[in-house]
């Protein structure tokens, strides 16, 4: 995570938010923090904010015994890691104190909005302990504060902000008033305005004085909207927020009351419409909203309505973990040159932050730096680079961080080309010219110490990397001494003018050939010429001699006669030319000049050797690496280009950049170079370059990668665990810092003391912490030492603080008999058993077993024993196992007994002589006696069952009958009962019962039935409509049916009449009667068939009637009737 630099807080201090806002109270509680667990110190439980300030949250952890680093996360609600919402709101820092062993983590949030409010907890684990503390934020708008504010006592009451005397009354007046109000009772204006009609608001903020209308509104509004509402229409609500990852789905589901209720679902107050992204599900009482392929647009407050109840939750949209692609390279520029640091990202639009040393980088107008984002790739440049530039940049995301280093050093100044001294005769030109390496190079031009001013003779100019004096017409007081001064460098370049004053004496004469070589320019002895690969060598001799003579120009025996080409001869009064274009190694070697006239001969020879750059430097490769160093070898190159090698230059990259880094600007004259402040764990690369007088040579091969690799600390905590006679055993903690190159193992080495010579005492790296040293002398003293070995290569040792004798300590023997062995051991039969009893004693114990005081049976009993304990194993228990057995411990004539007693028990046999006593009424009493073989274990009780012998199925009477007798009840009369009896203990019940000898038989007694007399109630009654029958309308061709209901004694004759007319046998009409409903059936009736029906009922003690009016229409086709 990122680590920005916090708003200070001394120690001791509470600290002030970045802002300058008074500090909040999480600061200000900080010091009264209840301390348990793995916290030091822990935030405070309840924190208030105001809007806009900073806060910062700090906890505390003590890992002096924790073999782990801990590992903290802070959380908001239930499962939401703010770890995911690192930036410009929430920065995260985490620092280690070596001298305390404390972690001190920090969580801050700038500028505090409304959205902050809410349960926090910061949860810390390492391996397998964990310790994690709760607390609440509350977010206050901010507002002015009503209370007295003694500055604002002292102004005029009729004057502005800044204006006004001083007026000490008014501070008095408000002292005196505020003396009262203390004793009042204080009065929640919050409370006041919440049970308040809206009206009424205005006139209440006046009262106390609330000039933020609009805030104290806001407040209100939340305020109301945070209490809950007792609602009707929900059985379970949403929950109070949702996480998901950026791009998948997320379900949000609640349940209704009515199954049949429609739902109205909101998104930040606006209602969501079905969609694709938005699926609305009802399936009974649930109610499910699902979101797919969520977004950051997504993470917003959402509403299920029902009618007038709503249901809210929150979701947090998280975005996945963006890593760095590519690594971030270093640099090594001069001042002045651009700087571009680039990484890539694994996803596009991400937010990188980009930090100078712990200051993080922000895009101001003023800034000197650049930010640039192109798909995945993220650029920090800085146009010109200076020496303040100098330090450590970092790009961190929200899942990566990666650095890099900007070196900056000044920019020298070379000289290309110095000024030459100039001999010119009167009225010639003299030019004056020099070349330096930057062409922005400006400067000036002195004589004598005197600054040169251009004219019309004097002319500057400065093309380039080229600075020209020219004067015309030379006279001779332009001679003397000339100085070039480039601005801003302390250099200057000097030259002298000479005046040549010619004087001819003409004296005619014959002489023989002379060659006249001129030993300066390019010669560097009298015979030898220079000249660099690739540049032109053109050799002007001057020839004199009358007759002119003639000029032969040879290399070894072969004549050079071409006057074109590469190399050619050219020929001139007094004069001839040798030019070689673009010289080669091949052309090194001896060249002669001959020149001969009548009256003699000339010859001179001369060296030319061609010099070049060198080749590359070979066999680049790193011989040893550090923590952030490398140690690099090579060899000089093959070929030194004819100059001796001045030195070399070297440069590094990261594996799979391609952006190269230079380590020093001045040549190295050594083959074996430390690279320094390089990244452990990152690969690197390295080439080198040789530099002669020539030049810069082509870069050597690439070294092959390697990583800067620390070895670990030294192993912790090494101490002696056992001593014998020839065996020391030792246990240590793992290294505090193992670094990139992780841990493979352990060795361990021990010498005598007053030795220096260490053996190793393991063929093989220990990668456990402990290891047993044998082989050893006795009684001699012995130090020891453990050295961590991973890629980089040895750790220092980690040592004892004095040597170890070798020599078993005697220690009396102590059987530690386990708590549940000192009691009767009970298992049943066919069970394992496996019993581990530990001791102790050195030397090695002899441990012996025994039973009933004699040795146990091998064949019984499989016992194995150790250096510390005896484990005692019955693969199968049988009732011969039970006894009592007891371990003997022996050293010498010292001994130590510890006796177990084993009871294997089984299933007991059934009850003896079960038998009926005695019957009485419904009753009979049994009596039986105890089983022969009560199966090793107490007989718990026993379980009675009885049998009818003309059914002969079995019922359970008693269950854990204590008693060897009952009495069974509630027997049936004339029926005759066996028994049975099981027995019962810890194994269970018996396998089989015992029949009860003889039966019970429970006899009849005599019965006499006394009836009472009957007597038959009379049921006659006349007959009586009970439903009448009911008017109707039917459609003509429709069947239909009339009925009632009658009631009378004995059955009545019914009578069905239409118009006071009997219907007889008409087939038209079907008479039904069903226990007194009667129904008349009519088949398809027609208009005739309308009119009065009337049903009679009669029977010899009356009779009754009804009737009902039955009206046929005839059907209509609507279609019709709308035309």
């Amino acid at each position: 995570m990122p680590e920005p630099v916090p708003a200070a807080k001394p120690e001791g201090e509470d600290a002030l938010p970045a802002d300058g806002a008074p500090p909040s109270s999480a600061e200000e509680e900080s010091g009264s923090t209840e301390l348990t667990g793995l916290f030091v110190e822990k935030p405070p439980d309840n924190v208030v904010a105001v809007t806009g300030t900073d806060i910062i949250f700090i906890a505390k952890v003590d890992s002096s015994k924790l073999t782990r680093k801990p590992t903290m996360k802070w959380l908001k609600g239930k499962w939401l890691d703010l770890g995911s919402k690192a930036g410009k709101h929430m920065q995260f820092k985490e620092t280690y104190d070596r001298n305390t062993k404390v972690y001190t983590y920090e969580m801050k949030i700038i500028k505090v909005v409304p959205g902050d409010a809410g349960g926090y907890r910061c949860e810390v684990t390492s391996k397998d302990k964990c310790d994690s503390c709760t607390f609440e934020i509350s977010v206050e708008a901010a507002q002015q504060e009503q209370q007295v504010d003694i500055l604002s006592a002292f102004k005029r009451a009729d004057a502005g902000e800044d204006e006004g005397d001083l007026d000490f009354s008014a501070l008095l007046k408000a002292a005196k008033k505020k003396k009262p109000q203390k004793q009042e009772e204080q009065i929640d204006v919050w409370e006041l305005l919440k049970s308040a009609h809206p009206s009424e608001y205005e006139s209440i903020a006046f009262k106390y004085g609330i000039t933020d209308l609009r805030g104290m509104l806001k407040r209100l509004k939340k305020m109301k909207t945070v209490e809950p509402k007792h609602t009707e229409a929900f059985l379970k609500k949403l929950e109070s927020c949702y996480s998901v990852d950026k791009g998948k789905k997320i379900v949000l589901m609640c349940e209704v009351v009515d199954p049949t209720v429609q739902v109205k679902w909101l998104k930040n107050g606006q209602e969501i419409k079905p969609s694709a992204k938005y699926i609305m599900e009802s399936d009974g009482n649930i109610r499910r909203l699902t979101i797919n392929k969520t977004n950051l647009a997504d993470d917003a407050a959402y509403e299920c309505v029902v009618g007038e109840d709503k249901s809210f939750t929150e979701v947090f949209v998280k975005e996945p973990p963006v890593t760095i692609t590519k690594l971030m390279d270093d640099y090594h520029v001069v001042v002045g040159e651009r700087v571009e640091f680039e990484i890539e990202v694994s996803e596009e639009g991400a937010h990188v932050m980009w930090f100078f040393e712990d200051v993080e980088l922000h895009k101001d107008k003023d800034s000197k730096f650049r930010f640039k984002k192109d798909g995945k790739k993220h650029t920090l440049i800085i146009q010109e680079a200076t020496l303040d530039d100098i330090g450590m940049y970092h790009a961190w995301t929200n899942g990566g961080h990666t650095k890099g280093e900007l070196e900056v050093e000044e920019k020298e100044l070379e000289v290309l080309q110095d000024i030459a001294d100039l001999t010119v005769k009167a009225t010639d030109q003299a030019m004056f010219k020099c070349e330096v390496s930057d062409d922005k190079v400006t400067g000036k031009w002195f004589k004598d110490g005197v600054e040169v001013l251009p004219s019309e003779r004097i002319k500057m100019t400065h093309i380039g990397r080229f600075h020209r004096l020219i004067i015309d017409e030379v006279k001779p007081e332009d001679a003397g001494d000339y100085t070039f001064v480039p601005d801003g460098y302390a250099l200057s370049l000097s030259a002298k003018l000479n005046f040549l004053e010619i004087k001819i004496d003409y004296v005619p004469r014959q002489d023989p050939p002379k060659i006249h070589l001129d030993t300066t320019g390019n010669m560097v002895s009298q015979n030898t010429i220079i000249v660099v690969a690739g540049n032109k060598l053109r050799l002007d001799v001057e020839i004199s001699g009358e007759p002119a003579p003639t000029v032969v120009w040879s290399k070894g025996d072969k004549a050079i006669t071409e006057s074109e080409g590469r190399v050619r001869v050219e020929s001139r009064k007094d004069l001839s030319c040798f030019v070689i274009e673009g010289a080669e190694r091949e052309d090194e070697g001896n060249y002669t000049i001959c020149v001969n006239n009548p009256a003699g001969e000339d010859k001179a020879v001369l060296f030319v050797k061609i010099v070049d750059v060198p080749d590359p430097p070979e066999s680049v490769k790193c011989t040893s690496v550090g923590e952030d160093c490398a140690t690099i070898t090579w060899e000089p190159p093959k070929f030194d280009g004819g100059v001796p090698v001045k030195g070399y230059l070297m440069e590094r990259k990261k594996k799979g950049s391609s952006r190269w880094t230079k380590l020093n600007f001045d040549v190295y004259e050594s083959t074996t170079y430390e690279a320094k402040r390089m990244i452990e764990g990152v690969l690197y690369e390295m080439r080198v370059f040789a530099v002669n007088s020539i030049g810069m040579s082509q870069p050597s091969l690439n070294s092959k990668p390697f990583m800067p690799i620390a070895p670990t600390s030294e192993p912790t905590r090494l101490v002696v665990h056992d001593v014998t006679d020839s065996t020391c055993t030792l246990k240590w903690l793992a290294p505090e810092k193992i670094g990139a190159g992780g841990l493979d193992g352990y060795i361990i080495e021990y010498c005598k003391e007053g030795d220096t010579e260490w053996v190793v005492a393991n063929k093989d790296l220990c990668e456990r912490q402990g290891y047993v040293v044998r082989g050893l002398p006795v009684g001699e003293k012995i130090n020891f030492r453990v050295v961590a070995v991973n890629i980089a290569g040895h750790s220092a040792p980690a040592t004892l603080a004095q040597p170890v004798t070798i020599r078993e300590i005697v220690e009396y023997p102590k059987i530690r008999l386990p708590r549940e062995l000192r009691t009767k051991y009970v298992r049943k039969v066919g069970e394992k058993i496996n019993l581990t009893i530990p001791f102790q004693g050195k030397p090695r114990p002899v441990a012996n077993w025994y039973k009933d005081g004699q040795p146990i049976d091998p064949k019984m009993v499989n016992v194995r024993t150790t250096n510390v304990d005896s484990i005692f194993f019955i693969r199968s228990a049988e009732r011969e196992h039970s006894g009592k057995y007891e371990l003997v411990l022996q050293i010498e004539n010292m001994e130590d007994r510890a006796a177990i007693e084993i009871r294997i028990v089984d299933k007991p046999g059934p009850p003896v002589n079960v038998k009926v006593t005695d019957v009485w009424g419904f009753n009979a009493a049994l009596e039986w006696e105890v089983p022969k073989d009560d199966g090793n274990s107490e007989i718990t009780g026993y379980t009675i069952q009885k049998a009818d012998l003309k059914t002969k199925e079995w019922f359970t009477v008693y269950e854990h009958n204590r008693r060897t007798n009952c009495t069974c009840s509630d027997l049936i009369m004339g029926n005759e009962y066996m028994f049975r009896v099981y027995s019962a203990n810890y194994c269970g019940l018996s396998e089989d019962p015992s029949f009860s000898k003889n039966t019970a038989v429970i006899a009849k007694t005599g019965l006499e039935i006394k009836r009472s007399p009957f007597k038959e109630k009379d049921m006659a009654c006349m007959p009586k409509f009970t439903r009448p029958l009911v008017n109707r309308s039917v459609v003509a061709g429709y069947s239909t049916a009339i009925s009632c209901a009658v009631r009378g004694f004995p059955k009545p004759k019914i009578v069905w009449m239409k118009n006071k007319m009997i219907i007889g046998e008409d087939p038209k009409f079907l008479m039904q009667n069903n226990q007194g409903v009667l129904t008349l059936n009519i088949r398809k009736p027609s208009t005739f068939d309308g009119g009065k029906y009337s049903c009679m009922a009669v029977n010899d003690l009356g009779k009754d009637e009804v009737e009902c009016k039955l009206d046929v229409r005839i059907a209509t086709d609507p279609d019709k009737e709308k035309k």
